[in-house]
């Protein structure tokens, strides 16, 4: 199977390695030093199970990787319209497509029903580029759990053995192509299971992403340094419980989140969200995905969020204050 991973960062040097692993005939699109390291020294990927190494194909131009059976998409949210612009010479008509990528995706409302059916996410998909390129019946997402880190060009360490992707289909479906992909991944020791109901599966990523990553941004520490005081327990408590509110909303039914076991869990995890990791290396930063369209959609369901809003807005302030945002 031909996979092309777009986007050769932690998450999708990951995944590359799982694929090659498994057997497929792996791509990646990168740049910069990560391109040349993987040209010139192949992908390691370093997992509690062992060292994963493979020499994959990797170019800039996606041109010169041709067509493909699936590409999975890793970038960041913000380099989505480059991704749309790029990404025409690997698709074939049944090419499976896979967003593997935080936040709400750009197709949230098609196949959606009710009254926001087929409703547009600009904020996402600046002038629908990615909506014509790719299109819906060829997307899927991935809602990733890897914690992961690019230590130096070509090199990703892999933090926890309890990695997994859920996959699925803004319909639901499971075509072959998805299939297929599964179990790819799984051939490689990627747990991956095919969701009918993916966005709740994104909401319950999302949920954990708004209530940690605005706080751990203010804070500049990992998870469980940040979550030491009882005042931010309480301020990521109320912001869990209004990323519920608003799944809830959109999903017409409650999200099951163990209050408890979330909180334990953000004392526990020494990584860093990647969205401060970002911020630390002065990359531009997903809020858009992962913070503001959820917003936006609470404004559309009329869902109040205050806490969230507060801690967001001064969250998107300190981007700004190092020139990361808009």
């Amino acid at each position: 199977m031909k996979v092309c991973i777009y986007g050769a960062g932690a998450i999708g040097g990951h995944l590359a390695a799982r694929l090659a692993a498994g057997g497929s005939d792996v791509s990646l699109v990168a740049r910069g030093p990560q391109l040349a390291a993987l040209q010139s020294r192949g992908l390691t990927v370093e997992t509690p199970e062992g060292v994963l190494r493979s020499q994959p194909v990797a170019s800039a131009d996606p041109a010169e990787l041709g067509p493909q059976d699936a590409v999975i998409i890793t970038v960041k949210a913000p380099a989505l319209p480059a991704v749309a612009a790029g990404i025409a010479p690997l698709l074939r008509p049944d090419t499976a497509v896979i967003f593997a990528m935080n936040g709400v995706p750009w197709w949230y409302f098609d196949h959606h029903g009710g009254k926001l059916e087929g409703h547009p996410l600009p904020t996402l998909d600046p002038g629908g580029a990615v909506r014509a390129t790719v299109g819906v019946d060829r997307a899927s997402a991935g809602v990733v759990y890897s914690s992961c880190t690019v230590t130096e060009p070509g090199i990703v360490h892999v933090a926890d053995s309890r990695h997994r992707i859920v996959l699925g289909r803004p319909d639901g479906g499971t075509p072959e192509s998805l299939a297929r992909v599964s179990a790819a991944l799984q051939a490689g020791g990627m747990h991956a299971p095919i969701s009918a109901e993916i966005r709740r599966e994104i909401w319950m990523k999302l949920a954990i992403n708004l209530s940690s990553g605005p706080l751990c941004m203010l804070s500049g520490l990992g998870c469980a340094d940040t979550f030491r005081s009882e005042a931010v327990v309480l301020a990521g408590t109320r912001m869990t419980e209004e990323a519920m509110a608003i799944a809830e909303a959109t999903l017409g039914r409650p999200l099951d989140i163990d209050m408890d076991a979330r909180i334990a869990s953000a004392k526990g995890m020494q990584h860093k969200p990647s969205i401060l990791q970002d911020m630390e290396l002065g990359r531009p930063v997903e809020v858009d995905a992962l913070f503001r369209v959820p917003l936006e959609l609470a404004r559309l369901f009329n869902v109040p969020t205050p806490t969230l809003d507060l801690v967001v807005d001064l969250a998107s302030q300190a981007a700004r204050a190092r020139g990361l945002l808009d």
